[in-house]
């Protein structure tokens, strides 16, 4: 495993690091580890724990705000891969800006949704009440553990207890 799992000192995931990185961290003293592998990492002189999850010692104040790029496959992530109009999952999944771009609405995470193709063309140049649609429910910005879990193939299951919502480690098989 190339990726180690950073945690906050409040143990919210924050992001992934190199092992490289995780260790200079670890002995500098800016940070502790949580996990480590069974195989150590060596050095002509030395052995030390090979990282998989640390913990910084200090708190660092993450804004609330992220401005993160929209791309597809986050937002398809963040509404489960189903349409928020219908419910519908799989079949041709598409963007729709709730207050339609023509209408000043902008791309961002709290107006932009998952909807099927037949939702979006129904909905079409309107907003969801004059299309007579409801949404599942209200967007929002997808949380940091999303970026994450989406950065890997798979989400190694030691990290699991570290990420809300774990019971789904594999991300990209629920997009198939």
């Amino acid at each position: 495993m190339a990726e180690v799992l950073v945690l906050n000192a409040s143990y919210e995931p924050l992001n992934t690091c190199t092992v490289r990185r995780a260790h200079v961290l670890v002995d500098k003293r800016k940070a502790e580890i949580v996990e480590h592998d069974a195989e150590p990492l060596r050095s002509a002189t030395a052995a030390f724990l090979r990282p998989l999850v640390i913990r910084l010692l200090q708190y660092v104040r993450v804004p609330r705000t992220v401005k993160r790029r929209i791309s597809r496959r986050v937002l398809f992530a963040r509404d489960g891969w189903r349409c928020v109009y219908c419910g519908t999952a799989g079949g041709r999944l598409t963007l729709d800006h709730v207050v339609p771009r023509s209408r000043g609405g902008d791309s961002t995470w709290e107006n932009v949704v998952t909807a099927c193709a037949p939702c979006n063309l129904r909905k079409g140049n309107r907003t969801p009440e004059e299309a007579s649609l409801r949404l599942a429910h209200v967007p929002r910005a997808p949380a940091p553990v999303l970026f994450i879990r989406l950065a890997l193939h798979r989400v190694p299951e030691i990290w699991a207890p570290y990420l809300p919502g774990h019971d789904t480690l594999d991300v990209a098989a629920e997009a198939a």
